[in-house]
């Protein structure tokens, strides 16, 4: 009844007149056809597909690096029945909750929500249970950045992890067979959290979504996906090599699995070389569908099976199984594992993992989602017909994703007087906007083109502009304050001073790190190389194993006196463990050679409010001003922070902080 009311007011609408929208098309070779019961059975099939992958694969997540999993199937959901029993339903992982988050964000804003809209979502609910490039992405949403300056590789070390693929499905099951829009939608999303080629398996199951509830062969979906994506972009070529591997071992899925890993794994560069990178899972997930034949269990087990970060490939591939054959041929027995449910999952999806999500009907989810999708396909040219209980959806499927007019915020111009400067205030989605100042001046020495300040400030100081971006339909406008610094001189120091100025490498290699090991220094003099993140950049104050916290501190000496009113301090990257300040000081040698507060510091942005892991962010930049000294010497000083819950991983490692680079500025007067 619901689904037949809803649809009753589409025809409405549209026999209104109401405009459908961009992209209509009268080419019928654009057009495509589904029944719209056919179309709630492929958005079932992808739900549920996703939450039988998922809750299948966990027990699986991580455990099969070294070698495949074993091909003792079906594995069956072990451990996960007690779960399935004691909540009575599904229950939410990060696998299916964001997407839902996404349908909520979708409800409220429509269809097409912006990015700022998308960081609201996630602030609000999403407080714990995220990890790698999702955790680094929501450290910089609250420190004020949005995306996509949350994924971008400068600030967000994990851009190249897994994140995206298992997050954003949700754009192409909305999108049926408008593979253009998913994909590019899906691009869109994933660089919330990812970068460069990190995206583009995000893209690929974006594509395929998309085709498949047109197309129900596997090898034809992947080269859907693959003509998508970006033709000499790094994943383009791994499935490349994945088809290229199914064909030289057609029948022995573990040869063609231990290549894939020697390349994508034990052979990845030092600084993207984890379990849970972006490529190498995508690649396990296309080898589980070649390998899989179509069939529905053997490719659930296949992904599993071919281990690494298990789960996430298992219910993205399980989803698109979904959509391909639609959820009547789902099995069975992996929706109903419970003796005495009488419907999916028992109807329920019970929210486990996020904050306020709301707990929901499965079946409510899937009308609620075909409403959507029936919204943005007649917004995109196409359109309902037919008689209340075998209406038709006819589909533009060449329709195309236009990205939100918004303003993006994410690191500052970093100028400096007498230095030259180029800097963008846009990324590639809106850089084609028209950009212009419409109050204030930029500094002197400096000009604003189409986006772009660039020149060589004359003068240092605060100026406040006005800019205003148009679509050609539509503009808005936002204020931005440009500082430009006066000179650096952390170069001249003749001492860096810290109260740990080795790390020790045997405790370091102790702990359950995420990054590569080169992006680590050994000695503090790194924080006044001017490299603010890569290979050697970051310096980590661990020098014993202790339980106990401590005070770090970072700064400098000079041979004569310098009178300095600013210094920036520069994160490096945050571990589960720590790596941050819960508070932060500036002190100077006085005339006696001791150690004094400046007077009235401010720090912006402000310190995290909270020592929480998810608000902490990689990579940014903390100014720190005060009336001016005059000193030999200056140092940022506070308390490290302190994690017990990771102490089972990290062996009682003691507080630490991490840091990239520290400046410290000659005061203009």
């Amino acid at each position: 009844m619901y689904i037949k009311n809803v649809l009753t007011l589409l025809l409405a609408v549209s026999i209104a007149g109401t405009s459908v929208g961009q992209g209509r098309s009268s080419d019928a070779k654009k057009m495509k056809q589904i029944s719209v019961a056919e179309l709630r059975d492929k958005i079932a099939g992808a739900w549920i597909g996703q939450m039988i992958g998922n809750i299948y694969g966990l027990p699986h997540e991580n455990k099969y690096v070294n070698a495949p999993g074993p091909e003792k199937w079906p594995y069956g959901y072990t451990k996960n029945l007690d779960k399935l029993k004691n909540y009575n339903g599904a229950f939410s992982d990060d696998d299916t909750d964001v997407e839902y988050m996404y349908l909520l964000n979708m409800e409220k804003y429509g269809y097409e929500p912006t990015y700022e809209q998308m960081r609201e979502a996630w602030m609000y609910h999403i407080r714990d249970r995220v990890w790698l490039a999702n955790r680094g992405a929501l450290g910089l949403m609250h420190f004020g950045y949005t995306p996509p300056f949350t994924g971008d590789m400068e600030i967000n070390p994990h851009w190249y992890q897994i994140d995206p693929q298992l997050i954003n499905e949700i754009w192409a099951y909305t999108a049926p067979g408008m593979v253009k829009y998913a994909s590019q939608k899906s691009d869109w999303a994933a660089r919330i959290t990812s970068d460069s080629w990190g995206t583009e398996p995000t893209i690929h199951y974006g594509a395929m979504y998309a085709a498949a509830f047109f197309e129900k062969d596997i090898p034809t979906l992947i080269n859907i996906g693959l003509k998508e994506l970006p033709a000499n972009g790094r994943y383009a070529q791994t499935v490349r090599d994945m088809i290229a591997l199914h064909k030289k071992y057609p029948t022995d899925w573990k040869l063609a699995w231990k290549e894939m890993a020697d390349k994508y794994y034990v052979n990845e560069p030092d600084l993207t070389k984890t379990i849970w990178n972006a490529n190498l899972n995508g690649a396990c997930g296309i080898l589980a569908m070649l390998y899989g034949n179509g069939e529905f269990q053997r490719t659930l087990d296949l992904s599993c099976a071919m281990g690494f970060d298990a789960d996430n490939q298992a219910a993205t591939v399980a989803g698109l199984m979904g959509i391909i054959n639609g959820f009547k041929s789902l099995p069975a027995d992996l929706y109903l594992p419970i003796e005495g449910w009488k419907k999916p999952f028992n109807d329920k999806y019970i929210n486990i993992t996020r904050f306020e999500l709301p707990d929901a009907s499965i079946q409510d989810m899937i009308d609620r989602m075909l409403k959507m999708t029936l919204r943005l396909v007649e917004a995109k040219g196409g359109k309902v017909t037919g008689k209340p209980g075998s209406e038709k959806l006819t589909i533009n499927t060449s329709a195309s994703f236009e990205v939100p007019l918004e303003f993006y915020v994410g690191p500052a111009a970093r100028m400096e007087i007498n230095k030259p400067v180029e800097f963008d205030f846009y990324s590639d989605a809106n850089k084609n906007y028209d950009w212009k100042i419409v109050d204030g001046t930029v500094p002197p020495g400096t000009a604003f083109t189409n986006g772009k300040l660039s020149g060589i400030p004359a003068a240092a100081g605060k100026y406040k502009i006005t800019i205003q971006i148009s679509n050609g339909k539509k503009a808005i406008k936002k204020d931005f304050e440009l500082l430009v610094r006066n000179s650096n001189i952390a170069a001249d120091a003749i001492h860096v001073l810290a109260n740990v100025t080795t790390v020790n490498k045997a405790v370091l290699d102790s702990c359950w790190t995420t990054f590569g090991k080169t992006m680590y220094a050994q000695n503090v003099d790194v924080i006044r190389d001017g490299k603010f993140n890569g290979e050697g950049a970051v310096f980590y104050s661990i020098a014993e194993k202790s339980k106990l916290p401590k005070v770090d501190y970072y700064g400098y000496e000079w041979k004569d006196a310098q009178s300095i009113d600013m210094i920036g301090f520069h994160t490096g990257g945050m571990e589960e463990f720590g790596g941050w300040f819960t508070s932060l000081n500036v002190q100077y040698k006085n005339e006696d050679g001791k150690w004094v507060n400046v007077e009235k510091t401010t720090i912006n942005p402000a310190l995290p409010k909270t020592d929480i892991v998810f608000f902490q962010p990689h990579f940014v930049e903390y100014i720190l001003s005060f009336p001016a000294v005059k000193t030999k010497a200056i140092r940022i000083i506070g308390d490290a922070a302190v994690q017990d819950h990771w102490n089972k991983y990290t062996k009682n490692v003691s507080a630490f902080t991490s840091i990239s680079e520290l400046s410290v500025y000659k005061s203009g007067k």
